[in-house]
């Protein structure tokens, strides 16, 4: 409320205002036309909330069109300009993941993206690097992982995981010429200080002391060798001795091979000139002492999935337990089905069937879900997971089994598949409420190849999902889920869960034919299976 320059002069008095739609308006009139609103819409309030109207909601996503660019350097750019708040974003996506790892130096492509910005320059030491970030006020980062957004209802999924990687900086918008030298500075120049190597190492050392501790790790890691085999690069991890020998002049080559333009997909969203930005990452990204390489897509597996029923013995009195199979990539011509199908079945939160049956029916699980994504760049799993007391695990699998069966041998309700589409569709326009959603979803799209395979999928999101049907949910699970395809993953105590409870006329022995596979844990150190006796 802005002070009257009158309000000492005699014969005046300061006006109250209240301010308008681009105006100011005396403070009087708003309250009049608030009384008169609020009047006209008690005139028209429904008698019960389930006569409620709400005008449809118009929304067209973004066309990655209006916002890209192709830099003259070669790289392309997504720019959302945003002058709402005085801040600006620059990232810098590249197509660097542990696939890329050399035979023995496992975990190198994740050292050489955590230390990109962390490591220091040619021209500045790591600390004063650190300082002046903080004199700024921003926040700079590099690491594995490009951080888009995940899946989940309205968004598709940027599919960005592990095999991707960014550097960005955020800061106010006053600065961004200085920070987008700060960026560029490290990118290309980064000095992999010996004491910040060394740190990382330890830290990294100190993670693989604990991999064993937390039954969660050890469920991933067996499940991924089942689902993928152990020669595939996602089963090849970082021991003790491949970290250990990690050098400054590893990461220097790696960063040659891999970090420059050609590898470079850039997303700046935030306050700043279109035409400008566009003539300031010209200059920035020109003369770079190295092209890049742009690797090819991560290797598929080879190995066929594993089937049957496995078991990890770990001393805990809780169960962790997974069970799935291969399904789709992103491209398959009944995806939007199965997104709605896995919805229904496990990935709808507690509309669905399995929190239903497992956890509010019979309360043996607090956490319930089903994933169906579709992979990125081949096949990823349909996998439902849980966790249940030990004792109970084979009466919960049983559940799980018997509605994966429903799924496949009835039709839907009305209800659940128009409740499925609804949430999708109503949930869609989330994945573009910010200036750097839209960059980073659109810069993630190009990165990983949708852009140029399936470029009209934002465009046709909605209608592909509306458009599913009680049939195509019927057999898309009918073709996904066989259940004699399935692996069954549990983690806990070995004894208690062979046990089962004897409440439910239910066990793994039953349910599988046999006793289940047993797996070893792993040394923590070199990730080699421990044979016991």
């Amino acid at each position: 409320m802005p002070c009257s320059s009158n309000a000492g002069i005699a014969g005046t008095q300061p006006r109250p205002w209240a301010r308008g739609a681009g105006t100011l308006v005396p403070l009087w009139a708003a309250s009049l036309a608030l009384v008169l609103s609020s009047a006209a819409g008690a005139a028209d309030k429904p008698a019960h909330p389930n006569q409620l109207t709400y005008t449809p909601l118009a929304f067209d996503p973004p066309k990655a069109a209006d916002f890209r660019v192709k830099l003259g350097a070669g790289p392309v750019a997504y720019l959302v300009p945003d002058r709402s708040v005085p801040l600006v974003s620059i990232t810098v996506f590249m197509r660097i993941g542990p696939d890329l790892d050399p035979a023995g130096k496992e975990g190198l492509a994740a050292t050489a993206m955590y230390l990109l910005a962390r490591s220091g320059t040619r021209t500045r030491s790591a600390a004063a690097l650190e300082e002046r970030v903080g004199a700024l006020g921003a926040q700079l980062s590099s690491n594995l992982g490009g951080g888009f957004g995940g899946g989940g209802p309205g968004g598709g999924g940027a599919g960005i995981g592990v095999t991707e990687a960014s550097a960005s900086i955020n800061l106010l918008s006053k600065d961004a010429d200085e920070g987008l030298a700060i960026l560029v500075e490290c990118l290309k120049s980064p000095a992999w200080e010996a004491e910040r190597l060394q740190l990382r190492k330890d830290q990294a050392l100190q993670d693989m002391k604990e991999r064993n501790d937390d039954s969660g790790g050890i469920e991933q890691r067996e499940w991924s060798v089942l689902q993928r085999g152990d020669d595939h690069w996602t089963n090849h991890w970082s021991t003790a001795q491949s970290i250990g020998g990690i050098t400054a002049d590893d990461l220097a080559a790696f960063h040659r091979r891999y970090v420059g333009p050609k590898n470079f997909i850039v997303a700046v969203s935030g306050d700043f000139d279109r035409a400008a930005m566009v003539k300031k990452l010209d200059r920035a990204l020109a003369a770079w002492p190295q092209a890049g390489e742009r690797p090819a897509p991560p290797p598929a597996p080879q190995a066929a999935a594993a089937a049957g029923w496995y078991l990890v013995d770990k001393d805990v009195n809780q169960c962790r337990v997974s069970i799935g199979l291969p399904a789709i990539d992103r491209y398959d011509p009944e995806w939007a089905a199965a997104q709605v199908m896995n919805d229904i079945l496990g990935g709808g939160g507690f509309t669905s069937r399995l929190v239903n049956r497992i956890r509010s029916d019979e309360g043996l699980a607090y956490s319930v879900r089903s994933g169906l994504d579709g992979g990125t760049y081949y096949k990823e799993a349909w996998r439902a997971t849980f966790q249940t007391k030990v004792r109970s695990t084979a009466y919960a699998i049983q559940i799980a089994f018997q509605e994966v069966e429903r799924i496949r041998t009835a039709a839907v309700t009305d209800d659940e598949i128009e409740n499925s589409k609804n949430k999708f569709i109503e949930a869609f326009p989330s994945r573009f409420e910010t200036a750097s959603a839209i960059a980073t979803t659109l810069a993630g799209e190009e990165l990983t190849g949708r852009y140029g395979r399936d470029p009209k999928f934002y465009a046709e999101y909605r209608d592909r999902i509306r458009g599913v049907t009680a049939a195509q949910v019927q057999g898309v699970a009918r073709r996904l889920l066989d259940p004699a395809r399935m692996a069954v993953l549990m983690v806990g105590n070995a004894g208690d869960i062979l046990q089962g409870d004897p409440k439910h006329d239910v066990s793994i022995r039953s349910l599988a034919g046999a006793d289940p596979k047993r797996v070893p844990l792993r040394d923590p150190l070199t990730m080699k299976p421990v044979l016991t006796p």
